[in-house]
């Protein structure tokens, strides 16, 4: 029997903004498992798929390097951006307009206890949908993500990933290139790799792909490799 997850496609939301938003929806699941272990009862926990873009916006994950960031407040300023430090794996990655942001807030008890096999399927959806465009990806030995050419002096990256969970619930997700403007990746060291490319949809395949279009595709593959019921 196929889990039922909320999807939800929050659109263009400030990332501040998106932040609050996951961590209240965090907080709720990781209450009622508390809840459920103290009173011994058995509240199922929501699931949620949530889909977002945002503006200019570089994010620090908690094993990242300050230094990885090659712009100072002016710097940022004059780009339009922001910069935060976060509470996901990784290191420092961007998220802009053209790029879809996924964030799975999901209760894995309710899948599979795995967080490495969790960041595989979600790697997997991306790689699929790149296929349905003729595009070949995989992985890179060592790292996350989504790339293309992973095993020769090509290798570019498509899809970062980073992720935090606590009692199998999980948040943030993945930031999958699809029409972003790449030049903003050149005010970092995307995810501490610093002799390795960044790509998108968009200049693999020489045109803009709609974005819905994608979207739609992207989360009909997430659905059916998390077993997933959407609503």
């Amino acid at each position: 029997m196929n889990k039922k997850v909320q999807f939800i496609d929050w659109g263009l939301v400030d990332y501040q903004q998106g932040w609050t938003m996951q961590e209240d929806i965090f907080a709720k699941s990781l209450a009622i498992k508390h809840d459920n272990r103290v009173n011994d009862t058995q509240t199922p926990t929501p699931n949620y798929l949530i889909f977002t873009e945002h503006p200019h916006v570089y994010t620090l994950g908690k094993s990242g390097k300050p230094e990885n960031l090659l712009l100072d407040e002016i710097g940022l300023a004059e780009k339009q951006a922001t910069y935060y430090k976060i509470n996901r794996g990784g290191d420092i990655t961007y998220h802009g307009p053209g790029q879809i942001v996924g964030y799975p807030i999901l209760d894995l008890d309710n899948f599979f206890t795995d967080i490495h096999l969790y960041l595989r399927t979600l790697e997997e959806a991306i790689i699929l949908t790149l296929a349905d465009y003729g595009i070949a990806a995989g992985r890179y030995p060592g790292y996350t993500g989504v790339w293309l050419d992973p095993d020769n002096d090509k290798a570019r990256k498509i899809c970062a990933m980073g992720v935090r969970a606590s009692r199998w619930v999980t948040m943030h997700g993945f930031a999958f290139n699809v029409n972003t403007d790449l030049g903003y990746f050149r005010n970092i060291v995307p995810c501490g790799i610093d002799d390795k490319d960044v790509t998108s949809m968009e200049r693999e395949l020489g045109y803009k792909p709609d974005m819905e279009k994608v979207k739609e595709i992207l989360k009909d593959h997430i659905a059916t490799l998390f077993k997933m019921e959407l609503a």
